[in-house]
């Protein structure tokens, strides 16, 4: 694997400190503040450090409740709140400073057979014929913030393509719509626990600047202030975060200086393998 790989997997897969408590490090992508996907994952796996390993988790509900801060590691406490004959249930609080700064509740249960129907696949050009952000933002790289630029230029270890959206600077307002291509850059270990966890980091990408997208503004416009309120993520299907994955998002609704996006993320062969929701603060602030 790559190096910028190798250290997301060391962040995501964190320290024992005592039972039920463990500890990770966080990672300064350039905003000023923990990445989301960065807690969410974390958290993940901290719960899945304590569930049987025939049990998967299938759903995931967080709510962010504080800016984390880059320069401090994390401590998240999971709580054992049922070990039942088919479900594990786990609560986690990820704490900094001694506050929690996201609470999580996520569900686990044996593999079993059962009905299976799902929605079809959109058609979107395949991720080959897709320009990575890197190319995207290229021709805007002297209009972007100095910490922007770095963020773009950066090496990552999760590859990201948006398609249909030849605009990053979103300059003309557009449907609230947005698909993505994600992919961790280099091969993985068979884990699926790393594999889940990689995707509940990724799901935050792009995700509730997507209700923006009808405004013709984005997070870096003067005056606005975007921030992820809660997030969840429910598991169909098994995956790998080391093939292509597409997350399909779409807004219904904007109101109340709130935003709520919903998703699906789909393997390049077309299997739903998640479903995804966020709602997110998108306040306009005058300048």
């Amino acid at each position: 694997m790559a190096t910028v790989l190798d250290e997301l997997v060391k962040l995501l897969s964190l320290e024992r400190i005592e039972e039920n408590l463990y500890r990770g490090q966080s990672q300064d992508l350039g905003w000023g503040t923990v990445y989301g996907g960065q807690v969410i994952g974390q958290s993940l796996f901290a719960a899945l450090h304590t569930v049987p390993t025939d049990r998967q988790v299938h759903s995931l509900h967080a709510y962010f409740l504080r800016p984390g801060d880059v320069s401090a590691p994390i401590v998240y406490d999971v709580e054992r709140t049922r070990d039942g004959s088919s479900f594990t249930s786990r609560h986690v609080r990820a704490i900094q400073h001694g506050h929690p700064i996201l609470e999580m509740s996520a569900s686990f249960q044996k593999q079993e057979p059962g009905f299976d129907h799902q929605a079809p696949m959109p058609q979107v050009p395949p991720p080959e014929e897709a320009q990575n952000d890197q190319q995207r933002f290229a021709p805007y790289l002297e209009k972007l913030p100095d910490f922007m630029r770095e963020i773009v230029i950066a090496q990552r270890p999760i590859e990201v393509r948006t398609v249909n959206e030849p605009d990053p600077m979103m300059r003309t307002a557009h449907p609230p719509e947005r698909a993505v291509w994600f992919k961790a850059t280099h091969a993985l270990p068979d884990t699926p626990m790393l594999h889940q966890a990689l995707l509940a980091y990724a799901s935050d990408f792009s995700f509730i600047t997507t209700s923006l997208k009808p405004h013709a503004v984005t997070w870096l416009t003067p005056g606005m202030q975007v921030a992820s309120i809660d997030h969840s993520v429910w598991f169909h299907a098994p995956f790998r975060a080391d093939q292509w994955l597409l997350h399909v998002m779409q807004s219904p609704r904007a109101s109340g200086a709130r935003g709520l996006v919903t998703g699906r993320i789909y393997t390049q062969a077309g299997v739903l393998v998640a479903s995804t929701a966020q709602e997110g603060l998108v306040r306009q602030r005058e300048t």
